[in-house]
């Protein structure tokens, strides 16, 4: 395992098992992402940097016949992922794997090469090579597919004391807000072929984004 992916056990080992309970006041916009895929019908969804399973379980339960995948870099997690997967019912349209979000094979993991729908969901700012992910996850959509991303934003329109005490909470779990995500979007649309969108979401507080792959 990477050193990225052993420093992510090591965040998670305990975390893992009261992630969901704690993160679901705070990271927001992700049932928003997960209600706006509309998949079609048969269509694979894969997630990147999955985590728990929370959010694969929760596109299992709004989209019923989409296939569903999902790759992390943290065996602890994975672990957890797994476990929930199972207790949800899922275990049979679900299929995790181990890799590096900035590397792995597709095709090796999952049996296929590209997905209708790919997301990230406040990953991103926990990957160091953040674009390379981001360029990876853009090379895994189908043609005609959608890449959608949810993340920390800039907290433009909050109080700068809120900024700063956000900042510095969330540098202690290794997470940085993306400042240029925007731009990364834009870029990599305009070299892949695409269209990009970006918006901000709660007065900056996160921000969706991504593309249309054409």
């Amino acid at each position: 395992m990477s050193g990225h992916g052993q420093m992510m056990d090591g965040v998670y080992r305990y975390q893992r098992h009261i992630y969901d309970l704690t993160r679901k006041y705070y990271l927001l916009g992700r049932d928003g992402l997960i209600a706006d895929l509309d998949p079609p019908a048969g269509g694979a969804v894969l997630e990147i940097g999955c985590g728990t399973g929370r959010n694969l379980i929760a596109v299992g339960k709004a989209w019923s016949k989409a296939r569903l995948y999902g790759v992390d870099i943290s065996d602890a997690m994975l672990d957890t992922a797994r476990a929930s997967v199972a207790r949800a019912g899922m275990a049979d349209r679900v299929t995790l794997a181990q890799g590096d979000a900035c590397g792995f094979d597709p095709q090796a993991l999952f049996g296929r090469a590209s997905f209708e729908r790919v997301f990230i969901s406040y990953a991103l700012s926990m990957i160091p090579e953040w674009e390379m992910a981001l360029v990876q996850a853009a090379r895994c959509v189908a043609p005609g597919g959608k890449l959608e991303i949810v993340d920390f934003g800039q907290q433009e329109e909050l109080p700068t004391l809120w900024k700063r005490a956000l900042f510095g909470w969330l540098e202690r779990f290794h997470v940085s807000p993306r400042r240029e995500l925007n731009g990364a979007i834009n870029r990599l649309a305009q070299d892949m072929g695409g269209f990009p969108h970006v918006r901000t979401l709660y007065r900056g507080y996160a921000v969706r984004g991504g593309l249309i792959r054409v």
